[in-house]
């Protein structure tokens, strides 16, 4: 009897669940254990995310896309600290001060107020896909003006986050006032939080007592804002000072652990995390933001391997 020769089927074969996580996750070993599903790519929607800069030999990433649909799409429980500067919500008209000028407020349509609905919703989703990567004993640490950082306080409370401290940046070098009509802005809040009530979060005492001339460390830090010098490439419009990063980074984590910034602008965590030896990963949509975080990285990794000891 003649066998027939079976005929080859152009269809895809279907995947099980199981498979579909095993492709999702068949990656090859990286130092950064923040992998990101390709599901989208593999069945033919809209990439959620490009990788704009890789340097595998430095731990050190930036993602150009949206932060809650990378985060989302992030294996769970991998990251060991995250530093988030979310928009403030202020960029609506008002006026500040640039260098003794008037200027006005505006940063960009990223930073415009949608209502104070829209806008706890959006907090409340950030927040969200930013929990779900932390690890169990993992924190999160969130700066923010008065327009937004008690819609995040009260958002970490709501998803069961709970806080640690609120630190006070106090800016030595604040500009003035111009209407005379309130007090002079010169803090920030920073917010920092564990994963849950559950958490054994990290806290470098000794550390942070060293730094403060043998004396428990205050949860009011007076550090000036960014210098020229970290500004040379460009500047972001709430650009932090490497100093605060620095700090916050060695308070909370160790060499090796796995920092994440999900709105990094210039990626001043970034820098404070090649500086001190962690891992980065930095999510940003604003092309012109990214350049500018990719050439300080840059430089930051070249300076740190200058600096190496032969």
């Amino acid at each position: 009897m003649k066998l027939m020769k079976r005929k080859k089927s152009n269809k895809s074969p279907v995947l099980s669940a199981k498979k579909k996580r095993e492709l999702i996750h068949s990656y090859k070993v990286n130092p950064i254990e923040f992998y990101i599903s390709e599901e989208t790519a593999i069945y033919g929607k809209k990439k959620l995310f490009t990788r704009y800069y890789d340097n595998p030999e430095h731990s050190v990433r930036l993602l150009k896309g949206d932060c809650v649909e990378i985060l989302n799409q992030a294996r769970e429980n991998s990251v060991d600290m995250i530093f988030a500067d979310p928009p403030y919500c202020l960029s609506n008209g008002g006026i500040t001060c640039h260098a003794g000028k008037m200027v006005s407020v505006n940063k960009g349509k990223w930073d415009k107020s949608k209502g104070i609905e829209e806008n706890h919703k959006f907090t409340l989703e950030w927040l969200k896909a930013c929990q779900r990567v932390l690890k169990p004993n993992g924190t999160i640490w969130v700066s923010g003006t008065t327009h937004i950082i008690y819609l995040v306080g009260f958002a970490m409370q709501e998803l069961g986050y709970k806080i640690l401290n609120d630190i006070i940046w106090y800016k030595r070098n604040a500009p003035p006032n111009l209407s005379c009509r309130y007090f002079t802005h010169s803090t920030e809040i920073v917010l920092w939080a564990a994963k849950n009530e559950k958490s054994k979060h990290y806290f470098d005492y000794k550390l942070m007592k060293k730094m403060n001339n043998g004396k428990q460390m205050r949860n009011v830090w007076e550090i000036s804002a960014p210098p020229a010098e970290e500004k040379k490439f460009g500047k972001h419009p709430t650009q932090k000072p490497v100093e605060l990063l620095k700090r916050i980074i060695q308070a909370s984590t160790k060499e090796g652990d796995l920092v994440l910034d999900p709105f990094c602008g210039s990626s001043t965590t970034g820098v404070a995390a090649v500086l001190l030896n962690r891992k980065y990963v930095g999510i940003e949509l604003e092309e012109e933001y990214l350049q500018l975080s990719k050439k300080r990285l840059e430089e930051a990794i070249e300076n740190k391997v200058t600096n190496l000891p032969d």
